[in-house]
C-alpha cells in the first residue's frame, strides 16, 4: 500500500493554491506545485514534483463533513488506534480527532525518497501544520501532539533510534527523547510513563481543553 502522512487540522480555512505554490517556489526552487483537481481557490488535490517532472507527492484536501472522504479518513484512523498505547494518548486523540475539520493527506511518491524531494515535502507539510490547531499522523508510525512530539505507538517491533516523544499525564504533556529500540524506554512509554533514566524531560500545558 502507498505510504501517506497527514496533517489533521481543526481549522476549516485553508491556504489558496497560489499561496502554497509560491511557498514551494520560494523555498525549493527545484520543485513545483501544480493543480490536479478543483480550482485555485477551492483546490482538492495538488501534485508536488521536481521541475524535471519527478513526482514527489500528491496532496489531497478533504473537509470533514457528513458522508465525506475526510469523515471516512477520521473514522479509519480512530478505528486503527483503539488498541494502541499509551491509553492516555488514545483518549486525548479521541477528543482531538472529533474536532478535526480538514484532513491534508500526502501520498508519498518516488521523488519523496530523494533529499530535495523529501525536504520540499517536509517543508510543505510543516507549513500546513504550523498554521495551528493541528497534529501530524504517519502510516505505520502514529500521531504527534500539537507540539510535534510523537504520542502513539504504531511502529513495527524492530524500530530503533532516537525519537522525540510525549506522554499525557496529570493534564500535562511530558516531552522527552528516547531510544525506540530500548526495551525499558518502550515499556515505559507504552504504559504512559516517562522512562526513568532520561534527562531533559519537560512538561507543557496542552493547547486544547
Amino acid at each position: 500500500m502507498p505510504y501517506s502522512t497527514r496533517v489533521l487540522s481543526q481549522e476549516e480555512d485553508f491556504p489558496s493554491f497560489e499561496d502554497l505554490a509560491a511557498f514551494v517556489r520560494d523555498g525549493h526552487p527545484d520543485c513545483k506545485l501544480t493543480l490536479e483537481s478543483g480550482d485555485a481557490q477551492d483546490w482538492e488535490s495538488l501534485l508536488l514534483a521536481t521541475t524535471d517532472e519527478v513526482e514527489i507527492a500528491v496532496l489531497e484536501r478533504n473537509p470533514v463533513d457528513d458522508g465525506s472522504t475526510g469523515q471516512d479518513e477520521i473514522a479509519d484512523l480512530l478505528e486503527d488506534m483503539q488498541d494502541c498505547k499509551p491509553e492516555s494518548s488514545v483518549q486525548w486523540l479521541d477528543g482531538f480527532l472529533s474536532e478535526v475539520k480538514t484532513v491534508y493527506t500526502f501520498q508519498h511518491l518516488q521523488g519523496a525518497e530523494t533529499v530535495d524531494g523529501g525536504n520540499a515535502l517536509h517543508a510543505l507539510r510543516s507549513h500546513l501544520w504550523e498554521r495551528g490547531d493541528a497534529i501530524l499522523q504517519a502510516d505505520g508510525e502514529g500521531f504527534t501532539n500539537e507540539e510535534g512530539y510523537h504520542i502513539l505507538w504504531q511502529f513495527s517491533d524492530d524500530v530503533s533510534g532516537p525519537w522525540n516523544m510525549g506522554v499525557y499525564k496529570d493534564d500535562l504533556w511530558h516531552h522527552f527523547k528516547m531510544d525506540l529500540g530500548d526495551p525499558g524506554h518502550r515499556a515505559a512509554f507504552l504504559a504512559g510513563e516517562v522512562p526513568d533514566d532520561l534527562t531533559g524531560v519537560h512538561a507543557a500545558i496542552p493547547r486544547r481543553d
